[in-house]
C-alpha cells in the first residue's frame, strides 16, 4: 500500500471578474511507504493547493486523493497523520506544553504516553527551556518548530509538511532535516514541499517538479545528479604530470606539488589510460556535476 496515492487531481479557482484559474492541473502521484519525497516548485506552482486537498481543507475540482487505502474525504484519513501548514498559527495565550498536549487529546493518546511524548517532542526540537510561555512571545523560528511538534506527538506513519524549514535559521534548518532522516529510518513516509533545492537534495529519496500547476518532471534524487555529472577534475603529482602528451586537455592550475586538469566525461577513460600507462600518480578526483538546483531551474524555465 501507497503511503499517498493522488489521481488525476486538479483545483480551479474563480478570481476577479470571474476569471478561472487552474491552480492545479490532473497532478497524478504515488509516494510509497517509508520514502521521503520532496515536492519543489517555485512560489505559486501549486505546492500548498496540492497539500491542503490531500489534507481535506480544499475539495477538489476533479480528481481523488487516498492516504493509506483511505480516501481523504473521510475524517479518520487523517488519524495516522502528522501535517504542517505552510504558516502555522496556534493560540497564542497557549504555551507550546499546552497546545502539544491538547493536540495529542485530539488523537486520543493515553495520558502517561501523552505526557512522555510531550517531552520528547519539545526537548527534540530545543523548545524545553520555553515550554511554560505563552506562546505570543516565540519568534517565528520558535513557532516552526511548535508546529512540527505537534506533528510528531503522535507517532504517526505519514508526515505532511508544508514549508518545513520556513523561518528557521541554519541550526532549526539541519535539525529539521535530521528528524526527517530519523523517520526515515524509523520506516515512516514523508511528503514535503519547498522550493530550497538543497532541502530536497540533502534528505530526498524522490523529488517532483510542479511548475504552473503541472507536474513537470519526477525522479529520484541520486538518478538526477547522477545524469548530471560533466566531468573531473583531476589532481596529478606535478612533477610526473608535465611530461605527459595530454592533448587538447588544458591544465586548471599548478601548484609546486599538484596539476589540476578538467577532462569531461567523454575523455576521461582515456585520459586516466595515459595515466596509468605512464605511471603517474594520481593525487584526487572531483565529479563535477550539476546540482539539482541546475535541473529544477532548467525545468522551471
Amino acid at each position: 500500500m501507497n503511503a499517498i496515492e493522488i489521481t488525476g487531481l486538479s483545483k480551479q479557482f474563480t478570481g476577479k471578474h470571474m476569471i478561472k484559474i487552474d491552480a492545479l492541473k490532473g497532478l497524478n502521484l504515488n509516494i510509497a511507504a517509508g520514502e521521503i519525497f520532496g515536492f519543489l516548485g517555485p512560489n505559486g506552482a501549486g505546492k500548498s493547493t496540492t497539500i491542503k486537498l490531500v489534507m481535506g481543507l480544499l475539495r477538489p475540482t476533479s480528481g481523488a486523493a487516498q492516504i493509506m487505502g483511505l480516501d481523504v474525504s473521510r475524517p479518520e484519513s487523517r488519524y495516522n497523520v502528522g501535517y504542517l501548514p505552510e504558516n502555522p498559527a496556534f493560540y497564542d495565550y497557549l504555551s507550546a506544553e499546552e497546545y502539544i498536549t491538547f493536540v495529542g487529546t485530539q488523537f486520543k493518546m493515553d495520558s502517561t504516553l501523552l505526557e512522555q511524548r510531550t517531552e520528547d517532542v519539545l526537548i527534540r526540537l530545543d523548545l524545553w527551556d520555553a515550554r511554560k510561555r505563552p506562546m505570543r512571545g516565540y519568534s517565528k523560528g520558535m513557532i516552526q518548530r511548535v508546529g512540527l511538534a505537534q506533528a510528531l506527538v503522535h507517532d504517526p506513519e505519514v508526515y505532511i509538511l508544508d514549508e518545513p524549514m520556513s523561518g528557521l535559521d541554519p541550526i532549526g534548518r539541519a535539525l529539521v532535516k535530521d528528524i526527517i532522516l530519523d523517520l526515515k529510518a524509523r520506516g515512516k513516509s514523508v511528503f514535503f514541499s519547498t522550493h530550497i533545492t538543497d532541502d530536497v537534495e540533502k534528505v530526498c529519496d524522490r523529488v517532483g517538479v510542479i511548475v504552473k500547476g503541472t507536474l513537470v518532471a519526477v525522479d529520484r534524487v541520486e538518478s538526477i545528479l547522477r545524469s548530471g555529472v560533466e566531468g573531473y577534475v583531476i589532481h596529478l603529482q606535478a612533477t610526473e604530470a608535465e611530461s605527459l602528451p595530454f592533448a587538447g586537455i588544458e591544465a586548471l592550475r599548478r601548484t609546486e606539488s599538484v596539476s589540476e586538469y578538467y577532462v569531461p566525461c567523454s575523455g576521461f577513460n582515456a585520459f586516466m589510460g595515459e595515466v596509468n600507462r605512464t605511471g603517474t600518480n594520481v593525487v584526487l578526483v572531483e565529479m563535477k556535476r550539476r546540482d539539482l538546483e541546475d535541473f529544477f531551474l532548467s525545468l522551471v524555465k
